[in-house]
C-alpha cells in the first residue's frame, strides 16, 4: 500500500469513516449509512442491524420495547423469516432504502455495497460473479453461476435483471452454493430481490427524485391503497435517465418500469398475492473503450504490444478512437480497420407476473408460487469492438411448492418441488470486419427438482441440519450458422496485403452483405481486391440430460443468548449445455462444494456487532465461455470446462454504535482464490493464442493447448475492505444527517487471458452525503457526492478475436446531484 493510501485509511478509520457495505450505509435520505428494517424505502431510517449503519439517533430510539441498540434485520434467505443475527448463513443484505440513498437503479453499482460480490455491467446484461465464481458470457447457451431470484422467481436470463431495482423491501447476497432450497442450482450464490409488499388496510405512499450531473434524473414511487381491512393494492413505478457517462455518448441509462401488486387475506389461514411488473430499458446501452492492440511477430515469435493512448473515458465513437482503430489490421483480410459503425442501440422490454398463495394448514404452512416472465430483446451493442446485433424471444415458466411443517418433536423441516420451463429464440449478427457470422438458435430448458430440509434441536443451544436436493435438467438446442470469412491471398514481403478488400459491414441477415458471397463452401475471390471470400455452414440438433443430488449439512450452538457459532457444507451444481461451434458442441456441469464456518455476536447491551466468516471452495470443472475459432476454422462463441480452483477466504464485519448519533462500520474480507489447473484449447489466425499463460500447439497443429495453472482467480482481489460511518445533529424540530462510505480493493484481473493489460491495480472509491429534514422523516432533501476520486475503474476486458484488440469497460465517472423525498 503507498504511503498515500495508508493516511486514506487512518483518516478513514479516525472519527466519522468506518463502515461497511455488507450492506450500504446511506440512510433513506441521510449519507452513505442505512437503516436496519423497513418496508418503505422511504420510511425513516430505522434502528441498524446487520447490513449498513442507519441514523445512530434512530438506531437506538426505534429499537422495539425493550430493546437497545442496534436493531435487527429480518430475512427469507433459508425460506424462513428469522433474524438475520441468528440465521446460520453466509449473507450480507442491502435494504431497499439503501439503493435510494445510494443513487442504484441496476444491478452493475451492487458491488459496491457487498465485498464478496463483483457485477461487470455490459452492453447486453450483467456478468455477476461471487468470491471469483461467476458468469463468462451471456449467451443463451450458458446458466447463470449466481442464481437471481425477484420476489422468490428464478430469472433465468443475465439480460433479464435490469429495471427491477425500485421500491424494494431488502436485497439478500448469499454467498456460497445453493444446493437444496432455490429455484435452480447456483455454483457461486444468489442475489433475491424483493419488493416492498402491500401493507393490509394501509393507506399511505412515498416519492423520492433527484437530479445530478450528466442530466441525470431519477424518481421513484409507491402507493398503497387499502381494500378493506384485510387486502391492499400496491402500485410503483421507477424511472432512471442519465447521458453518456463516455465522451461518444455511450453508457446512459433509460429506464422506466412498473410494477402492481395485490394483497388479500381471504381467511384467517389464507393469503394471496398478485403481481405484474414491465421494464423498457432503451437508450444507447454500456460502452467500452480501446486499452491496446497486439501485432504477432513470426519472427520473434510473440506478441507487440500497442497501447491506445486513450482513456476509459472515451468509447469508440470519438474521432481520436475512430482514428485509432483505421491503423488496426482487420484479421486475415490484409488491410487496416474502418471506423466501427454504426452507433449502438437497445430496446428491450421485460414483462412478468406471479403470485404467492400461503395456507396455513394447522400442521404447517403451504406455500406456492407460480409465475411467467417474458423478455423481447432487440438492440445493438458494440461488444468487443464489433457490432453485434441481436433480436431474442425468451419465455419461462415456473412454479413452486414447499411445506414448512411446525415441529414435531425436535423435529423442524420442509419439503418441496420446482418445476422449471425456458424457451430461447435468438437471432444474432455479429460483424467481425474480416468475418461475419449470422446465427438461428432456439434453446429449451425443462428442470425438475425434490427438496427437503430437516432440523433437529438436539437441545435448546445446539441444532443439526440436513437437506439434499436432486435436479434433473432437460435440455434441447436446434441452430444454424452461417459463418461468412474474408481472406486476403495476396503476400508482399510474406504479410498479406489487400487494402481494396470490402469489410464486412453490419446487417441484420445474410441477404443484406453488399458484396457476393458463396452458396456452397467453395470460395469466391471478393472482385479484383486480391481476397477471397470463404463461407461456411453449420447445423445443430441436440439434446442433453444433466442430473446431480446436492446436498447441505450444518450444525448450530447458541454461546450466549446473543452469539451463534455455525459451520456448514454445502455442494451446488450448474448444468452441462450447448455450443453453437463445431468440435466444442457441448460441455460438462460444474460442481462446488463449500465449507463455512461463522461465528455472530452482540455485545455491550447490542451496541457493538461482530461477526466473522472463514470459508473454503471446491471448485471443479469449471465452465468459461470465450470466443475462439472452432474446427471449422471459423470464429465462434464457445464454452469449455477448464478445471478446478480452491477459494479459501475470512469476512469480518463490524458495527459499533458509538453514541446515539453515531455510527461506524466496517466489512473487510480476505480472499484466496487460485486456480489449480486452468486448460484450455485455443484457435489462432495470426500464429499463437493471445493469451498471458504458457501454451504448446496441441495434437491438431490448428490449436494450441493454453494452460493458467497458478493464476490468482477471476474478479478476485486478495482484500476488499467497506468502511462507513454516520453523524445525525439535531437543530430544533430538525435534523441535518452526515455520512460517507469508501470501498479499497487490491488488484484483481478483469479478463480472461490474463494479459498485463487485464490486471487492476489497488483502487479506493468514496462517496458523502448530506440530509436535512424534519425529525418525523415526511420529508427530506439531501446532496450527494460519488465517486468523489473521480477514478474510472477499469471492472472488465475482452479482446477482438481477430483483430486482437483489447477494450474495456470502466465504473461511472465522479457525480453529483440532489434528491428530494415525502412520504404518507
Amino acid at each position: 500500500m503507498t504511503g498515500s493510501n495508508k493516511l486514506r485509511l487512518m483518516v478513514a478509520a479516525s472519527g466519522t469513516t468506518l463502515a461497511m457495505v455488507a450492506v450500504p450505509v446511506l440512510a433513506q435520505d441521510a449519507p452513505p449509512v442505512r437503516p436496519a428494517m423497513q418496508s418503505d424505502p422511504a420510511a425513516p431510517a430505522a434502528p441498524l442491524a446487520q447490513g449498513p449503519a442507519t441514523s445512530a439517533d434512530a438506531a437506538s430510539a426505534n429499537a422495539t420495547p425493550g430493546q437497545q441498540g442496534l436493531a435487527d434485520i429480518i430475512v427469507t434467505a433459508q425460506r424462513r423469516s428469522e433474524n438475520l443475527q441468528r440465521a446460520a448463513v453466509a449473507v450480507s443484505v442491502v435494504q431497499g432504502a439503501d439503493l435510494v440513498a445510494a443513487g442504484i437503479t441496476q444491478p452493475g453499482r451492487l458491488g459496491e455495497l457487498a465485498p464478496a460480490l463483483t457485477i461487470q455491467p455490459s452492453s447486453t446484461g450483467n456478468l455477476i460473479f461471487l468470491r471469483g465464481v461467476g458468469n463468462f458470457t451471456l449467451t443463451p447457451n450458458s446458466d447463470p453461476a449466481i442464481a437471481f431470484n425477484y420476489d422468490g422467481v428464478y430469472i433465468g436470463r443475465p439480460t433479464s435483471t435490469n429495471g427491477l431495482f425500485y421500491d424494494l423491501d431488502r436485497i439478500e447476497v448469499l454467498k456460497g452454493p445453493q444446493g437444496t432450497l432455490y429455484g435452480r442450482n447456483a455454483t457461486g450464490g444468489a442475489i433475491n430481490l424483493i419488493p416492498a409488499q402491500p401493507k393490509l388496510g394501509d393507506l399511505s405512499g412515498y416519492l423520492t427524485a433527484s437530479y445530478g450531473d450528466y442530466n441525470a434524473v431519477v424518481a421513484e414511487g409507491a402507493i398503497n391503497l387499502p381494500l378493506g381491512e384485510t387486502g391492499a393494492l400496491r402500485v410503483s413505478a421507477s424511472t432512471s435517465r442519465h447521458d453518456g457517462y463516455l465522451s461518444d455518448g455511450t453508457s446512459d441509462d433509460n429506464t422506466t418500469s412498473l410494477r402492481v401488486q395485490m394483497k388479500v387475506k381471504l381467511t384467517p389461514a389464507l393469503t394471496v398475492r398478485l403481481a405484474g411488473d414491465y421494464s423498457h430499458v432503451g437508450g444507447i446501452g454500456a460502452g467500452v473503450s480501446y486499452i491496446s492492440n497486439y501485432s504477432y511477430n513470426p519472427v520473434a515469435g510473440r506478441y507487440a504490444t500497442v497501447l491506445s493512448g486513450l482513456t476509459l473515458a472515451d468509447g469508440l465513437y470519438t474521432p481520436a478512437a475512430q482514428a485509432y482503430r483505421t491503423t488496426i489490421t482487420a484479421g486475415p483480410s490484409g488491410r487496416k480497420e474502418d471506423a466501427i459503425a454504426p452507433y449502438p442501440f437497445q430496446r428491450n422490454n421485460f414483462y412478468g407476473a406471479n403470485a404467492q398463495i400461503d395456507y396455513d394448514t394447522g400442521a404447517g404452512t403451504l406455500t406456492i408460487i407460480p409465475a411467467w416472465r417474458y423478455a423481447s430483446l432487440n438492440y445493438l451493442a458494440e461488444a468487443a469492438a464489433f457490432p453485434y446485433r441481436n433480436r431474442e424471444k425468451d419465455e419461462q415458466f415456473s412454479i413452486e411448492a414447499r411445506f414448512t411443517g411446525n415441529r414435531i418433536g425436535i423435529f423442524d423441516y420442509t419439503l418441496g418441488g420446482y418445476y422449471y420451463d425456458e424457451t430461447i429464440r435468438n437471432r444474432t449478427a455479429l460483424n467481425l470486419s474480416a468475418a461475419e457470422n449470422f446465427l438461428i438458435q432456439n434453446y429449451r430448458t425443462r428442470s425438475f427438482a425434490p427438496f427437503g430440509r430437516l432440523t433437529a434441536h438436539l437441545t435448546e443451544r445446539l441444532r443439526v441440519i440436513g437437506g439434499v436436493r436432486y435436479s434433473k435438467d432437460i435440455k434441447s438446442f436446434v441452430g444454424n450458422t452461417t459463418a461468412l470469412n474474408l481472406v486476403c491471398v495476396v503476400r508482399v514481403a510474406g504479410v498479406p496485403t489487400c487494402p481494396n478488400a470490402h469489410l464486412f459491414t453490419t446487417v441484420d441477415t445474410l441477404s443484406q452483405v453488399p458484396f457476393a458471397v458463396p452458396s456452397g463452401p467453395a470460395p469466391i475471390p471478393q472482385g479484383a481486391s486480391g481476397a477471397i471470400v470463404v463461407r461456411t455452414d453449420s447445423t445443430f440438433n441436440d439434446r442433453l440430460t444433466n442430473d446431480r443430488v446436492t446436498y447441505h449439512g450444518g450444525v448450530e450452538f447458541d454461546l450466549a443468548p446473543r452469539s451463534l457459532l455455525y459451520a456448514t457444507v454445502e455442494s451446488g451444481y450448474r448444468s452441462g449445455g450447448f455450443s453453437a461451434a463445431q468440435g466444442f458442441e457441448t460441455y460438462q456441469p460444474e460442481t462446488i462444494t463449500a465449507y463455512t464456518v461463522g461465528l455472530k455476536n452482540r455485545f455491550f447491551d447490542n451496541r457493538v456487532q461482530l461477526n466473522v466468516e472463514g470459508f473454503l471452495w471446491d471448485y471443479n470443472n469449471q465452465q468459461v465461455s470465450h470466443l475462439g475459432l472452432d474446427l471449422s476454422g471459423r470464429t465462434a462463441q464457445f464454452i469449455q470446462n477448464i478445471g478446478k480452483s480452491q477459494i479459501k477466504g475470512v469476512e469480518v464485519e463490524g458495527r459499533v454504535l458509538v453514541t446515539k448519533t453515531t455510527l461506524v462500520s466496517a466489512d473487510v474480507q480476505y480472499l484466496d482464490a487460485r486456480d489449480r489447473s486452468f486448460a484450455y484449447q485455443q484457435g489462432s489466425a495470426t500464429g499463437a493464442p493471445l493469451t498471458g499463460c504458457a501454451y504448446a500447439i496441441a495434437a491438431n497443429p490448428a490449436f494450441y493447448n493454453v494452460n493458467c495453472a497458478g493464476k490468482q482467480g477471476y474478479n478476485s482481489p486478495r482484500w476488499t475492505l467497506n468502511m462507513a460511518a454516520q453523524q445525525s445533529f439535531n437543530v430544533g424540530l430538525y435534523k441535518v444527517v452526515a455520512g460517507v462510505d469508501t470501498q479499497y480493493k487490491t488488484s484483481r484481473t478483469v479478463g480472461f487471458e490474463y494479459l498485463p493489460e487485464q490486471l487492476v491495480g489497488s483502487t479506493w472509491m468514496t462517496n458523502a452525503q448530506v440530509s436535512f429534514g424534519p425529525a418525523s422523516d415526511r420529508w427530506s432533501i439531501a446532496g450527494f457526492v460519488r465517486n468523489i476520486e473521480d477514478s474510472r475503474i477499469l471492472n472488465f476486458a475482452v479482446t477482438h478475436p481477430l483483430a486482437n484488440t483489447l477494450v474495456g469497460g470502466s465504473t461511472a465517472p465522479r457525480t453529483y446531484g440532489a434528491r428530494a423525498s415525502v412520504k404518507f
